[in-house]
């Protein structure tokens, strides 16, 4: 049974950080084959992950009503389709990387989505876990492209702005109907203490997070230096924030 969990939130929060965190302490805990999924359209989970994506799953779609008059001979679309996608996939040691990228357009994609979500459901009962990086509306998530949710982590960096942006997310979830078993809150690049107007904030709309994951200086030079996050060291203060998330959700 694959374990499935969603990283959603603001612009800016870190998702990004949190979900190659999150696979980081995956791999050093031997969890088995781990799905990343990178559905946010600013497509950079596989830089912080240090893999190289070529083609991406949503130009692959945007492409395929196109493309079916030029299907070789004795290949149904289905078979064509999962072709192309398999070959979309990154593998590396460990975690394989799916890139939704966008894939915007005149064309109907009723089909070819249909088919993309067949190939997630089916490819993901290959991975002890599937950990998907969202954009802030969720939009795969709310058109059912995933199967179920088991962890919905819902990400704010330390401002009042992405405090409510948490809340509408919740609102998303409850009105869409999502299938998410456990939603969880999470302050990012939070200071040692909140600043009491976040605080204010965070009472006012009934949020109680439960991470704080610290501004890492470690974290920074590993972007800038455009190093993996999974090779940070134990030492970082934002790898033993998540560590300590990930022990207690899995627990």
């Amino acid at each position: 049974m694959t374990i499935s969990i969603a990283v959603a939130g603001k612009g800016g929060s870190g998702k990004t950080t949190l979900a190659s965190l999150i696979i980081r302490y995956l791999e050093k805990n031997g969890a088995g084959p781990i799905l990343a999924v990178d559905a946010d359209p600013n497509a950079n989970l596989g830089e912080s992950l240090g893999l190289a994506v070529g083609e991406t799953f949503g130009s692959i779609i945007a492409t395929f009503n196109e493309e079916k008059i030029n299907i070789p001979p004795g290949m149904t679309k289905e078979t064509y389709l999962e072709y192309r996608l398999n070959r979309a996939l990154v593998e590396s040691q460990g975690v394989d990387l799916m890139t939704m990228g966008r894939g915007e357009g005149p064309e109907c994609y009723c089909y070819p989505n249909l088919m993309l979500r067949k190939f997630i459901d089916t490819l993901a009962g290959n991975y002890a876990y599937m950990v998907m990086d969202n954009e802030a509306g969720m939009e795969h998530l709310s058109r059912r492209t995933t199967q179920n949710v088991d962890e919905l982590l819902i990400v704010s960096n330390h401002s009042v702005k992405g405090v409510r942006t948490v809340a509408r997310i919740e609102d998303m979830v409850v009105q869409l109907k999502l299938r998410v078993k456990r939603c969880s809150v999470i302050v990012n690049l939070a200071p040692p203490e909140l600043d009491p107007l976040v605080r204010e904030e965070l009472d006012r709309l009934k949020i109680e997070p439960r991470a704080r994951i610290p501004l890492d200086s470690e974290v920074a030079r590993y972007d800038l230096e455009l190093r993996p996050l999974p090779e940070l060291p134990d030492s970082s203060a934002a790898v033993a924030a998540v560590n300590g998330l990930m022990s207690g959700l899995l627990s």
